[in-house]
């Protein structure tokens, strides 16, 4: 939280993301069984909460990569395998035939009763009740649950040819996962500190879309998991792969404190210039390169990457360090255990 505030911590804040095959491999690497027992090994500073799914038995709780099956939206999810394990990939896009406003109004939508949230402050104190961690609620994206909804190439298209169809199922995300957001607040008793939100908008080389039309289409609807929240004074936390530089200032605006994963080898994203645009006003959360360095990379070169990262925000520890991906299954243990280790025993 010291980060976040631009207040220079100790040491470097430290996260930890990895697909489940990376983390089973780190565990069986250390013989630690436990999820808790491996953040607490790696000297984690973040926790994250969420309600439990008690929906309809045919669903499922989770959207995107996490789990298989139709989730709560109606998205359906195969697991597809890789060299290295799998991946969930969409092959049902709900909304996908839809031709008016009114189809998206009378769609089912989720409700909050498919969700329990009474768990939540229980949780949080047993977390915090030895060490205190930062709590991140992870609300949703105005972005990316739409278009997996609609499939990615006619929602983009709709944005252009029929704006009112993308913004309607804008509008219906965004209010589901504001008001479930609100309730995980008022249920978890005021101990959440930051409230997430996200959705990919850029690539390798640019923008998915113009910033133009996002700005127009997409960032009203944004702003509604950023802004209500800071304003209750709350840290607010945004993810976006790829190259986003032309919105962060946009970010900023909307009440933004914690931009991720700042994907270094993506245009524009370097760290050393993000910071010397924007560092006075943002954190920064990740940028240790999972496409090239962590999969590939020496740990001398490792070590080396994160001290430089580290080095840049040293004035102003306005930096957590995260891998800027979750960690894929092909990187090898030396090469993550190295990141942490080198974070540990570094003080501002």
């Amino acid at each position: 939280m010291r980060a976040i505030n631009h207040q220079v911590p100790d040491r470097p804040p430290l996260n930890y993301l990895a697909t489940p095959e990376a983390n089973a491999n780190l565990k069986k690497y250390l013989r630690i069984e436990e999820d808790e027992l491996l953040r607490q090994y790696l000297g984690v500073d973040i926790r994250y909460v969420g309600p439990r799914f008690v929906g309809p038995k045919d669903m499922v709780g989770v959207t995107s990569v996490k789990e298989a099956g139709r989730d709560f939206l109606g998205v359906v999810w195969k697991p597809v395998k890789h060299q290295y394990g799998i991946y969930n990939e969409i092959v049902f896009h709900p909304l996908a035939k839809a031709t008016t406003v009114k189809e998206i109004k009378n769609y089912s939508w989720p409700s909050l009763d498919w969700f329990d949230f009474s768990h939540l402050k229980e949780e949080i104190a047993t977390l915090n009740k030895d060490h205190r961690y930062a709590v991140i609620y992870f609300a949703g994206g105005s972005f990316e649950s739409p278009w997996y909804m609609r499939g990615l190439e006619r929602f983009l298209m709709d944005l252009v040819e029929c704006p009112d169809i993308a913004e309607a199922i804008c509008y219906y995300v965004t209010d589901f996962y504001k008001k479930r957001a609100l309730r995980a607040i008022e249920e978890s008793g005021g101990q959440i500190d930051i409230i997430g939100s996200g959705g990919d908008i850029g690539t390798q080389r640019g923008m998915m879309l113009s910033p133009d039309l996002w700005r127009k289409h997409i960032k009203p609807w944004s702003k509604q998991l950023i802004r209500p929240f800071k304003d209750m004074g709350l840290k607010t936390f945004y993810h976006s792969c790829g190259s986003i530089f032309p919105v962060i200032e946009d970010f900023i605006e909307m009440g933004l404190d914690i931009l991720d994963p700042i994907q270094p080898k993506a245009k524009g994203m370097d760290l050393l210039k993000l910071n010397s645009y924007f560092g006075d006003r943002l954190t920064f959360h990740g940028s240790i390169d999972e496409q090239y360095l962590l999969p590939r990379g020496t740990p001398e070169k490792v070590r080396n990457e994160v001290q430089k990262l580290v080095n840049i925000c040293r004035n102003q520890g306005n930096y957590i360090v995260s891998p800027a991906h979750a960690i894929q299954a092909d990187t090898p243990v030396e090469n993550i255990l190295t990141m942490y280790e080198t974070v540990k025993e570094y003080r501002y």
